[in-house]
Order: C-alpha cells, then structure tokens, then sequence
C-alpha cells in the first residue's frame, strides 16, 4: 500500500522524501510513503527489485548510505533508465544538473527494513558533510518508527496498511552542539516540537533541557556532555512538557565529532516527534488494572505482591522484586519466583525470613540509582554487581519508587534472556513505578502500628549469622499469613570463649507488638547472660527470673544449646521448648532425648536439668518453633514426623537448601516460625585439655608450674614451654593471694594455640595497674601477661571468675 503525502517536507537540504520498505520475501522494494516536494523527483517506480540497479536497491544491499551529486545522479539514471525511470525537472523536463539524491538504508542488521530516498536541489557539490551526517540520523528515526509500528502489528498484515502515523515524521529537525561554548544552532521545527517561539530562544542548550521531563534528564545530561566512546552515535526517546501541558514523546539521534586531540567538540543530532511512542491499548489498560487493583491494597506485603503479579507476566520477566528502604539494606517485601535458587547469592545468604535482606553496600549500582531518584536500564552484559547481574543478565530495570517528594522503595524487573528496552517500555515502566510508590505510602498511613512492630520485630532478629569454626549455621524465619503478623519467635547464635558457641531458640506467647518486645528483652538478656560465661542451665534459670520479674503476664518457650566446636559435646537446655532434632551421619533423624523444665516466666525458682549429647562430625542439629510442626491442620506429632523424613531424604552438604525445604513446605501458617540449623563438621584435631586442683600450700606455685611442664612436655610442646611457666606462675599467685576458696587450673591445646585458664571464687575480675613505679613489690603479674600472650582476659562463671591467656604455638616436626 502507498501513502503520499502532500505536507511541505524540508530538511537539511532535502525537499523529497520516499520510503521503500522490503517485501515479497526480501526480493523488492516497495514504495510505501512518498512526501515533500514531487516536483523535485516524479516518476519514482513503486516496485524496485533489490537485485537491481538503482540507488535505493544498491543502498539496500551494501548496507550503507549512497550520495549522488547532480552530475553523478544523471550518469546513473543514463546508465541505467529501465530501473530507475527518473525524469528531473524544475517546472518542467529539466537537465539532470541541479538535483542531488542520497539512498539509506534503514536498519542496520539484521533484518534490513528497506531503504529512505533523500532529493533536493544543493548545489553542484551535493549534500555537505553535516547535512549527510544528519540525514543519516534522520534515517535512523525513520527506521525506529518502522521497527515500532511493525513490531506492534506482527503477525497481522504490513504495518504500512495500519499506519495512524506517517513514516516520515513531518514534525523535525536538526541541531548541531558546540560543546565548548554550549551554544546549539536549532532548527526552526525542533523549537516547534518543544513549544519555543523561535524569538525567545537564546541559543543555549538548557532552555531546551528545560523543557524535558525531570525522569529523562539524566540520560539527556549523557548527549550534552558525551563520552568520547559514544562518537559513533546515540539515540535516546524522551519526554517533554509542552507550555500548553501536553506530554509528548520525542526521539533524538546523535553523533559526536572528535578533535585532533580525541575530545568531543561537537554534537550534530536530529529529534522527531514519537507520536508511535505512545502507549497502546493494552499498556494503557495494564496501567489502569494496577491503579484500580493498588487502590483496595491496605498493607505494604499486598501493594508488594500485586505489583510483582501485575508487572511479571506482561513484561516477560524473568525475576521481579519490591522492597523497602532502611538506611543500609533493602527490605524485601515480595518478589517472584519466590525460591531462593532463582536468586543470585547476595540475597540467598540474607535469606532468613520469608523474603531475603539484601546489605546496600554490596548494591553500589542500586544506591547510584536511587540517589538519583530516576529509573535505570540496563542492556544485556552490563557492568554490574553480581547481586544485582544475577537479577538480570539479560537486561535489568531498576524502577525507584517515588511518594510525595521521597523515595519510599525500588522495584526490580530482570530477564534472562537478552531484553531490549523498547521506547514505551520506559513510559509504562514510569507510570507503575508512581502507583506503587504511592501506594505503599497510603498502606503505611493504614497499618502504622502492624508495620512498626514487623520493624520492630525485624530488627531485633540477628541480621547475620557468625562464621563458625568446625560448622555452618543459617537461619530462617516466616511471620504468620493469617491474623496479625507478628509474633514472638527468635532464634540467635552466641560465639562463646573456648571454641564454644551457643545455639538458641524461643517463643514468646501471642501475636502482638508485645510479643516482639518482650522477644527482644529476651533474646538480649540470654546472650548477655551466655557471654558472662554461664552455664547453660545457670543462662535459662536467670532469664526466667527476669521474665517473672517483669510487668508481663506473657511467658516464653526457650531451647539452648551449649556446643564444644573442637569435642563436639552439646549440653542441651529446654524450658518447655520443643526437643531439637537430630539428623546422624548415616541418614537416620531423630528427636534428642532432653529432659525438660518449665516455660520461662511461670515458675521464679524453677530448675532447668541439662542433658549433655555427644555430636561427630557430619551430623545436622535442627531447633525450630512449633510453628513450623503444628497447626490447626497438622498434628505436632505428624509435624516432627515430617521435619524427620526431610532431613533423613536431605544432602548435608546443602543446609541452606534444607531449611528452605523445611519452611516452604508449610505453606498457610497460623503462627510464625522459627527455624535454626546447624551442620557439625568438627575441627581439624581435637584439642587436648588437662585440669589441675590447685591446693593452697606455700609452694602451691611450684607444683602448678611442674604439672605445666610434665603435661606440656607429654603434649610435644617445647618452645612455648617457658613462656607458659611464666604465665602459670603469675595467674596461680594471683589467685591465691588476691582469692578465698578453690582455684583451679584447665590447660587447652588446640590446632594453633595453647590456652591456659585459672579459676576462682571470687567474682572480682583483675585490673591491670596503670602504673608501677620502680619501688612495687607487686602489681606487675597482669603486664607480665599481657606481654608475653597474644591475648589474655577474665569471664564471670557461676559463684567466680575465670582468668584466661593463650600463647601461639606451632607443632614442630620430629
């Protein structure tokens, strides 16, 4: 189908212009719009075959611009009038000597679209220099609105027969930039496009930035101050405000010219109006079901989950995710798919509630983006972190969510596959970006007091696990789906001194910003208690004191245990907490066998026995919060059965992987849960330890200093021999004289250093003396420690005090 127009068409030079575009399987040309001056060029064929001799087709084949000056313009239609039956004229038959023709192709790749035909009468020379660059531009425009239309009409008939708009935008022209001065020579259409009389234009480049909208002024701010990379050119669509308040979209191509010296100097580029730009039926109308869906969301998690349902299967994404921002991590709120394989391993390491909290820190390329406060998109193999490369290896939008002047979160939209960004993409991506922004706004407005005890809540958890020596621990924890989602459940790990660490797992009772609270005063107070050095049965006993001593009638469940890294003995607390569950190295789960007190909070003087369990390397300690087993649909007994059957099916060596079957299997849950994992690897060697009573003699000294040297001596330690007699010396003499009751001494060697502890009766720790002056006969046993060790300190143990010092040592060869 042929559209001729009769519209004056004028750039550059040009007064005609013809487009062709392919057909009948690439073996012609057809001539699909033919506008401007027809009295410049009559006659032009409506069929060319490709395989011919004119210039478009000649064009079309080399895949590049052809410029004919009048004189070479007539030799060629001489040559050749069959296939180029061209008469030129002015007024009339005319000699072929005032009219100059280009030919571009238009696309560039694969497929080839068809070829522009450019005709005006410039003088003997032809085209200049920047009329060719920008009318290669202008070519470049004409192909993306091609590629638009027949990529919104595929699978139907040509685009030409659909086509609102003209192929040849009618409304453009040309600019050229001086980058020194900033002085930009425009066009009298393109101050048309933007609403400037021509009269009130200064000639600077920011009254046309002025007119942009402030979203795509960081990617116009990339063509008025170019990288010299980018002179082989760049396109960009955009959006402007017209005086009249009408959005209209433009398209914008440019090159960059290099000086001698390799620096930009000047920016020749053409804009056009993008009407085809504009959204279709179907964006607009995703648009409106996202405004009318948002509208009835009343919590943050629904604005979350309809947005990801609303963008994900429209835009064939692969990944999306909404979250929340804190001032250093990225609260996750909802994201699809939701396992957390499909993610990259930034997030699968913060995974421990339903959604993972993700560290800005590792995000470099996020916090960039949402300082600026505008959308970003990233084409396939763009330099990105791997939290963020992970998202979308095949193109990545990065969509702040903006509320009344703020950002109050982000959106991420990845594909795996390569992802071109289509221009209306950004517009409807802009638009959804605004409705969620404001939508989690108005959730919060309605939730206040839910979403300040989930932060409550969420902050009191650890955000972290330790690296452990001789195992790996992870986390996991999910809030209710049903009613309030709040509730008490906490879990936490306690490195301890010694190569011990604590395990530690509770339930507060009910669902409420109380229950969180009350779950941070007690998760504090156990560590606290945990790190003075308590046993465990001492740890529970007094954060059960604390609890009834509290204006609370709520009373908590608690599991601890105790684990010795280098032995692998657990001594095992519970307060009317479930039994931790064992998975052996040759596949059998079971429950541990732990003798149990009452919840914490019920009884001020109740006893908490302690179970000592011996682990061997290999072996997974799971502790979780009945939230996870028992239900109104799912019997505790049957619940532990199944957390059996998972764990004896489960590899080992993907613990990670393990608590995510364990929590995902739940599916509705009428409580939250708690769920902490350990695998037990064990050390390199065990340590050996030795125990000396320290009897309180004149030369009580003397033996402690000799069973030192016969232990160590048994154990291959030689060089380290006397500086441990001196440290055993001076901790001994301080225990004595400075001590009333039993003093012990516990000698510990491990892999890489020798520990030596002494205990006392006296909960009183040591102070190091400031000064000592020359005359002193005493006060220099603590510098002489702290000299001679890598490091040295005191704990408090139940009814005294452990004074400690560890010295580096390194197994000689014999």
């Amino acid at each position: 189908m042929q559209t001729v127009t009769s519209h004056r068409f004028a750039f550059c030079g040009a007064e005609l212009a013809a487009v062709y575009v392919v057909a009948d399987q690439g073996r012609e040309l057809h001539l699909a719009e033919l506008t401007g001056n027809r009295g410049v060029l009559y006659g032009l064929p409506a069929i060319l075959a490709v395989a011919g001799h004119s210039p478009a087709a000649n064009a079309y084949r080399s895949g590049r611009p052809l410029w004919l000056t009048p004189k070479e313009l007539a030799t060629f239609v001489e040559d050749d009038p069959h296939h180029f039956p061209t008469r030129i004229r002015d007024g009339g038959p005319d000699p072929p000597a005032r009219v100059s023709l280009g030919a571009l192709p238009l696309g560039h790749g694969d497929p080839e679209l068809g070829c522009l035909v450019v005709a005006g009468k410039v003088g003997d020379g032809g085209f200049g220099a920047d009329d060719r660059i920008l009318l290669e531009l202008y070519a470049d425009q004409v192909a993306a609105g091609l590629e638009t239309v027949a990529a919104r009409f595929a699978g139907r008939q040509a685009p030409q027969a659909h086509l609102g708009q003209s192929l040849v935008p009618d409304q453009g022209g040309a600019f050229i930039l001086e980058l020194s001065t900033g002085r930009m020579e425009a066009h009298a259409h393109v101050l048309e496009l933007l609403g400037l009389p021509p009269e009130e234009f200064d000639g600077q480049v920011e009254t046309l930035l002025a007119c942009a909208v402030p979203d795509d002024m960081p990617a116009l701010m990339a063509i008025v101050e170019p990288d010299p990379l980018a002179a082989d050119g760049q396109q960009l669509a955009f959006r402007i405000r017209r005086p009249n308040g009408e959005l209209r979209w433009l398209g914008l191509r440019c090159r960059v010219e290099i000086d001698s010296g390799g620096a930009p100097q000047r920016v020749l580029g053409v804009v056009a109006d993008a009407t085809y730009l504009r959204p279709s039926a179907d964006e607009v109308s995703l648009v409106q079901r996202l405004s009318a869906t948002l509208a009835g969301a009343a919590t943050v998690r629904e604005v979350s989950r309809i947005a990801v349902a609303a963008l994900r299967d429209p835009l064939g994404a692969s990944r999306v995710a909404v979250g929340e921002l804190e001032p250093d991590r990225l609260i996750t709120t909802a994201l699809d798919p939701a396992e957390p394989d499909a993610w990259p391993e930034t997030w699968r390491s913060e995974w421990r509630s339903e959604w993972p909290d993700v560290p800005l820190g590792d995000l470099p390329t996020l916090q960039s983006a949402l300082r600026g406060g505008h959308m970003s998109l990233w084409p396939p193999g763009a330099a990105l972190e791997r939290g963020l490369l992970g998202v979308g290896p095949g193109g990545l939008a990065v969509l702040p969510l903006p509320a009344e002047g703020r950002m109050v979160g982000v959106c991420l939209v990845g594909w795996d596959a390569d992802h071109r960004f289509a221009p209306e993409e950004r517009s409807l991506l802009t638009a959804a970006a605004g409705l969620v922004g404001q939508a989690l706004v108005r959730a919060h407005a309605l939730d206040a007091g839910h979403e300040l005890a989930t932060m409550l809540q969420r902050s009191l958890l650890p955000r972290k696990l330790p690296e452990l020596p001789g195992g790996v621990a992870v986390a996991r924890y999910l809030p209710a789906t049903a009613g309030l989602e709040v509730g008490g459940d906490w879990y936490d790990v306690i490195p301890l001194g010694d190569g011990h660490v604590a395990f530690v797992i509770g339930d507060v009772q009910g669902h409420s910003a109380g229950a969180a609270t009350i779950m941070g005063q007690m998760r504090t107070a156990v560590r606290a208690y945990a790190v003075e050095g308590h046993p465990p049965d001492v740890v529970v006993a007094r954060a059960n004191r604390l609890l009834v001593g509290m204006e609370t009638d709520l009373f908590a469940t608690c599991g601890y245990v105790d684990l010795d890294m280098e032995e692998g003995i657990a001594r095992v607390v519970r307060a009317g907490h479930l039994p931790p569950v064992l998975r052996h190295p040759d596949g059998v789960a079971e429950e541990m066998a732990v003798e149990g007190g009452p919840p914490l909070g019920v009884l001020a003087e109740a006893e908490f026995p302690m179970t000592e369990v011996g682990l061997t390397p290999g072996t997974l300690l799971v502790m979780l919060t009945d939230g996870l087993v028992e239900s109104s649909r799912l019997p505790l007994d049957e619940g532990m059965r199944r957390v059996c059957e998972v764990l004896a099916a489960a590899d080992p060596v993907d613990i990670g992987g393990i608590a995510d079957e364990l929590v995902l299997a739940v599916g509705r849950r009428d409580d939250d849960m708690a769920l902490l994992l350990l695998r037990y690897d064990g050390t390199r060697g065990r340590p050996r330890r030795s125990h000396w009573t320290v009897w309180r003699l004149p030369n009580a000294v003397m033996h402690a200093r000799r069973f030192t040297a016969r232990t160590l001596r048994s154990w291959g330690v030689v060089e380290e021999l006397d500086t441990a007699l001196l440290v055993v010396s001076e901790l001994v003499t301080n225990a004595i004289a400075h001590t009333q009751g039993e003093v012990g001494m516990d000698l510990t060697l491990s892999a890489d250093r020798l520990r030596i502890s002494v205990n006392d009766a006296s909960p009183r720790s040591p102070v190091k003396p400031v000064e000592v002056s020359w005359e002193s006969t005493g006060g220099r046993g603590l510098l002489i420690v702290e000299a001679t060790t890598t490091a040295w300190g005191s704990v408090p143990l139940s009814g005294g005090k452990q004074v400690w010092a560890e010295i580096p040592w390194h197994r000689t060869e014999s």
